[in-house]
């Protein structure tokens, strides 16, 4: 588990963010308001959860040079939820704090969207969105012919659905059989222009998934507890498999939870939002 503490735990409640959760969002909002840029706050603040419980208890990442092509890989489709990404690699030491502080700075390493650097824990160049789901599919699809073991993540927006690569992309999963990859459906109901259910209606998502041949499971995407039970529960058949987890976009933002208007923004000062964190 990385080093996890008691202070990590889970709250009863599963939809409260515990002391863990609430400093990465803190950590997010501090490095927008000192390098005063705007950020992809609400796309990130859906998704912190499910990438503690990736980073923590799903993701084989050996230190052992000689062993880091058998790393499990994880590729963050939505790449403008990037942030929340930067932030739980600065935890487990992959990026360093002024490599962060130094988001979207001339020359820095760490832009508005991730580009691959295997050394800082990114997989893949994403941001075009629907590209990420292939990528993911031809990483274990190469896992299949090489006689690797590694397991590949992939997290996809519910607005990102809309492009069509990613169910050409899923039909191949399928296809091949390949139980090595699993995606994460972030269903935060929003999307930059709207709610998803105006832009384009997809009531019938967990059917879909189903019917075109995923093992399909659903979690309440900020409850560490219910998301682990999702990831780590043995499969009973075989095939790739598809966890939608229910989110709300900007999670932690009080007043601003579930808007479309901190999909993209500026920080004017961390004393006008510390209170929530």
């Amino acid at each position: 588990m990385n080093g996890a503490t008691k202070a990590d735990e889970d709250p009863a409640r599963g939809d409260d963010l515990d002391g863990r959760s609430k400093a990465i969002r803190r950590r997010i909002l501090e490095v927008l308001a000192k390098r005063q840029v705007g950020g992809h706050i609400g796309p990130a603040f859906s998704i912190i959860e499910v990438l503690l419980v990736l980073y923590d208890e799903c993701l084989r990442l050996p230190r052992d040079s000689a062993r880091i092509d058998d790393r499990d890989r994880f590729v963050l489709s939505k790449g403008h939820g990037c942030l929340a990404l930067y932030a739980v690699l600065e935890q487990k030491g992959l990026i360093s704090p002024q490599e962060l502080d130094r988001f979207c700075s001339v020359g820095a390493p760490l832009g508005g969207h991730p580009e691959r650097n295997i050394s800082r824990g990114i997989e893949a160049t994403t941001g075009a969105l629907g590209h990420g789901l292939p990528i993911a599919v031809g990483m274990a699809l190469a896992a299949r012919i090489t006689g690797k073991q590694f397991h590949v993540y992939v997290l996809v927006g519910d607005g990102e659905l809309n492009e069509g690569a990613n169910w050409e992309a899923a039909f191949h999963a399928v296809k091949h059989g390949l139980s090595n990859i699993t995606v994460l459906v972030d269903r935060n109901r929003q999307q930059s222009n709207g709610p998803t259910e105006n832009v384009l209606p997809m009531p019938y998502m967990p059917a879909l998934w189903r019917d075109i041949g995923f093992n399909v499971r659903h979690a309440p995407g900020h409850d560490r507890r219910a998301l682990r039970e999702a990831l780590l529960t043995p499969l009973s058949g075989a095939g790739p498999t598809v966890v939608i987890c229910e989110t709300t976009k900007g999670k932690g933002l009080g007043e601003f939870e579930g808007s479309g208007e901190w999909h993209y923004r500026q920080v004017p000062s961390l004393s006008a939002i510390t209170s929530l964190f």
